[in-house]
């Protein structure tokens, strides 16, 4: 039966009225008067569009505590909420790349819960650099004569640019012009610090003499930018960082290396890729190294700077260093972080990103046997569940290339229908903490190398 609108706008109640129902009183003191006087006014005029639209009440009109309960439980979810990493990507950057250490967030529960001496010398009670403590450790942990932190290896790379060649012509192989997840893109960056970018050699080959002919009076920086998120292979030539810090300084101008994912440590001790380790560009006699906080090193997103001690006091008197630098969360959850270099015996364990990164195909495949019979069991009937070896990648540009060895729970639709994978997929993306997988050759994959939960996962997934 339809109603003139009319006649159902009539039969929207009050929000005095409801204000004063018992079960909405409960909500008053459990939110706040504010915030469900609010809710219910934007109720009020969803139903009343609807009654536009359709001629008749939305159901939950027939109760409208349980409605306002759902609608204010909605409103307190937070919008970053934990998932299951299922994908395969180890430092996923939508994900939020690098776990931290459980050292890493009790020191910033600390920082938070309590004042701390960010900017403040207990020496002489005035005022410190918010930096120090950090370069410090930095300086021990890989020789540099000091160190800058800013709030991500963007911020980071702008900051060197435009202290060191602002208005000035920087030289980088063209080879090197990266560009990064967000369209970030190195010659863009260039032009934001006032610099005029100065190719030099070809795409797959750069040689010495390529930089030496492109120096003139106005060259400011000889710049090297690692290639993390591809490769080239082939018929290649690039100039080690030993050449380029030979010739930067026989030329007196700088030199300087973008790492982006840069790690600390030999990651081939622990059977990974190596990768570029921003000491040895530093023994190499190279001025400035930047590379992130939380992809390889397994911290919190920073930018960090190394290098020489001229060079980095340079960097933090200017001005943008204050509009670019790290909180006291940030510092406190890299501090804790980099100590865990200062026991490296103990670093597999203990940083969670390099645990997950060095886990044997074969515990990834236990893991998959112990998860599949109740998977099975509660899935069975609507597709094929197996388990299946599996690559994982690295992730956030790191070694891009290379995979390592992984073991997945696989979920294939016994009627071949791919909208039912999707419609699953769907499903655990809406759980309560969502399931995030991958859909590729027709089946629902799901990489347990990032897994360390199984119980959670199974609570899951079986209801």
């Amino acid at each position: 039966m339809t109603y003139k609108p009319s006649l159902l706008y009539s039969q929207l109640p009050a929000i005095d009225r409801l204000l004063r129902e018992p079960q909405i009183t409960l909500f008053v003191e459990q939110y706040g008067q504010t915030l469900v006087t609010v809710t219910l006014r934007e109720m009020q005029e969803q139903a009343r569009i609807y009654i536009k639209q359709y001629q008749a009440l939305p159901d939950w009109c027939d109760n409208w505590a349980l409605a306002l309960s759902q609608q204010l439980e909605q409103k307190q979810t937070l919008a970053l909420k934990p998932v299951f990493n299922l994908s395969g990507t180890v430092i996923h950057t939508n994900l939020g790349r690098a776990l931290m250490a459980e050292s890493a967030i009790e020191a910033v529960t600390q920082v938070m819960r309590s004042p701390v001496t960010l900017e403040y010398s207990l020496n002489d009670a005035g005022r410190g650099h918010r930096d120090y403590a950090l370069a410090n450790l930095l300086r021990e942990l890989t020789g540099a004569e000091d160190a800058c932190i800013v709030n991500n290896n963007a911020a980071a790379v702008l900051l060197l640019l435009a202290t060191v060649a602002s208005g000035k012509q920087v030289v980088v192989s063209r080879g090197e012009l990266v560009e990064i997840g967000g369209a970030f893109r190195i010659p863009d960056v260039m032009v934001q610090a006032g610099c005029q970018l100065i190719e030099v050699g070809t795409t797959n080959r750069t040689h010495l003499k390529d930089y030496r002919q492109a120096i003139n009076e106005e060259t400011a920086l000889l710049m090297k930018v690692h290639t993390s998120n591809y490769n080239i292979e082939g018929f290649t030539a690039e100039v080690s960082g030993r050449e380029l810090a030979a010739l930067g300084m026989a030329s007196q101008i700088p030199t300087a290396i973008d790492l982006g994912s840069g790690s600390m440590i030999d990651m081939a001790q622990y059977g990974l890729p190596a990768e570029p380790m921003p000491q040895n560009y530093l023994n190499q006699g190279i001025d400035l190294v930047t590379f992130s906080g939380d992809k390889l090193l397994g911290g919190p997103q920073a930018g960090i700077i190394l290098g020489k001690k001229r060079w980095i006091e340079a960097i933090q008197r200017h001005p943008l260093k204050r509009a670019l630098r790290a909180d006291k969360m940030t510092l406190a959850a890299l501090e804790a972080t980099l100590r865990l270099y200062q026991r490296p015996e103990q670093l597999c364990q203990q940083l969670p990103t390099l645990r997950l990164l060095t886990r044997s195909q074969q515990q990834v495949h236990d893991m998959a046997q112990r998860l599949l019979p109740q998977l099975q069991a509660r899935y069975g009937d609507q597709f094929i569940v197996r388990d299946e070896s599996c690559y994982s990648q690295i992730g956030s540009g790191s070694l891009p290339v290379d995979r390592l060895p992984s073991w997945a729970l696989t979920f294939a639709a016994i009627d071949g229908q791919g909208s039912s994978l999707e419609q699953l997929a769907r499903r655990w993306r809406e759980l309560a903490k969502p399931v995030l997988g991958r859909i590729s050759g027709g089946r629902l994959w799901l990489d347990l190398r990032c897994l360390e939960d199984e119980n959670a996962l199974l609570q899951a997934l079986l209801l």
